[in-house]
């Protein structure tokens, strides 16, 4: 598994038809939409999954880079509380030699 990049959720939005909606600043690397997300909250992972949706204000973007505030919404996950980190990885296939 490499990391690409963790967000910090700083609020929470519910979004008729859509769920809810975390406001994240990225805090580290970047964001991929494209990526596996993964939901931390302390040290406990809450949720592994695909990405939803990602949106830089009201524009759909396919990654959004460290320092900038973003909305992610997650598939089939809903319990997104403020202070929770989400982290955007890969996994990487390794030849055995």
């Amino acid at each position: 598994m490499v990391v690409l990049g963790r967000a910090e959720v700083r609020a929470t939005f519910k979004i008729p038809k859509h769920g809810f909606i975390a406001g994240c600043y990225v805090v580290e690397g970047e964001i991929r939409r494209n990526a596996k997300a993964r939901v931390l909250r302390q040290t406990e992972v809450k949720f592994e999954g695909e990405f939803a949706s990602l949106k830089h204000h009201t524009e759909d973007v396919r990654e959004i880079r460290q320092g900038f505030e973003c909305g992610i919404g997650l598939k089939g996950f809903n319990d997104i509380k403020v202070g929770d980190q989400i982290e955007c990885f890969t996994t990487e296939l390794v030849p055995v030699a």
